[in-house]
């Protein structure tokens, strides 16, 4: 984005027009960066040794000399959609000693994806999965808001690793429950991503539309394609330490906070954050008559979500239980998947 025109003469100090953000931006600049900045020899040790990135062909090696440098940096960041490359783009600009111009272009780049929205703070606490009674937090230090649960926490996970730049994919998770189940690293990532399959899936219960939902995108999964985001059910968002029934006990209408659990979260990086919700109808009805109270809660909180930089989409649970549901939902992930090339 450095080239100057016939318009840019005309136009004077007119605004710049926005950046393009996408994948294919991002590789160019990427590769403009790199490429003007490191002889050949130079930019492997710098791939392979200061980023530690890692090598994508089995049967080749990168020191076998008929990669160009262009050609040895898309072969590192083969098949990388938008959140990896917008991570790596980050520590070009934050650990590496590029051209003054060159860093100016990633750095305007990195800008205006960062425009686009976003949650700004980083990820805490991912509380989720929860198969069994409410999980019980306390505030352990306040002034650094960090929680423990006292009770209950067998019955829900606790992702407590900082969330990488690039996002929670499955293959982060499984080797987070490699450790957290004290799997010998001569079991597979396919049997322990099985296991840990198994343990997100029980804590949907018996709710059938919540269930296709998870299990369509769990399909995305096969021939241990690990590395996208992951899928990660009930994932608590507020937490009210009352239960219902000690509110209404005390002559309280119900919870301050609206939608403690969010029925499915995505996070395609540290910043961008997908939620997914199934509404049955008692998201908007009492019994089977529509409320209104109810359903401007929800959108209420919609709105909230949305203003903190959360992506919110809903399925319709009646949606959820005709013929071709299953076919409808995932093409709904495809495309999801399409915005973040």
């Amino acid at each position: 984005m450095t080239g100057f025109s016939f318009l840019d003469a005309v136009l004077g100090d007119a605004p710049a027009l926005p950046l393009k953000v996408s994948s294919r931006s991002f590789r160019s600049a990427i590769e403009e960066a790199l490429i003007h900045t490191y002889t050949r020899n130079d930019l492997e040790a710098v791939l392979a040794e200061e980023l530690k990135l890692p090598w994508q062909k089995q049967d080749v090696q990168p020191s076998h000399g008929e990669f160009s440098k262009r050609d040895l940096i898309r072969a590192y960041t083969e098949g990388w959609e938008l959140p990896r490359l917008v991570a790596l783009a980050r520590r070009i600009v934050n650990e590496l000693e590029v051209a003054g111009q060159l860093r100016l272009d990633l750095s305007n780049l990195l800008a205006e994806h960062d425009r686009a929205g976003g949650v700004d703070a980083p990820a805490k606490n991912l509380i989720f999965a929860a198969n069994g009674p409410k999980p019980e937090l306390v505030l352990r230090d306040a002034v650094n808001n960090d929680i423990e649960i006292v009770r209950n926490g067998e019955y829900c996970l606790v992702y407590n690793q900082p969330i990488p730049t690039d996002g929670l994919t499955f293959a982060r998770l499984i080797e987070w429950w490699r450790a957290h189940e004290g799997f010998e690293e001569s079991v597979s990532a396919r049997d322990v991503g099985i296991d840990l399959h198994k343990r997100l899936r029980a804590s949907l219960g018996e709710n059938s539309v919540e269930l296709l939902v998870f299990d369509t995108y769990a399909a995305r999964y096969k021939d241990n394609q690990f590395d996208i985001p992951a899928l990660i059910p009930q994932v608590y968002l507020h937490f009210d330490p009352a239960t219902q029934a000690s509110r209404r006990a005390a002559g309280e209408s119900g919870s301050p906070l609206a939608r403690q659990r969010m029925d499915f979260l995505l996070l395609f990086s540290s910043r961008h954050r997908v939620v997914l919700e199934v509404d049955g109808k008692q998201h908007y009805s009492t019994g089977n008559v529509a409320s209104p109270t109810l359903y401007s809660e929800m959108v209420a909180e919609d709105r909230r979500l949305r203003l903190a930089g959360y992506e919110v989409y809903r399925f319709g649970g009646a949606e959820l239980m005709k013929d071709d549901a299953a076919k409808m939902v995932a093409e709904f992930f495809d495309q999801l998947a399409d915005r973040m090339r």
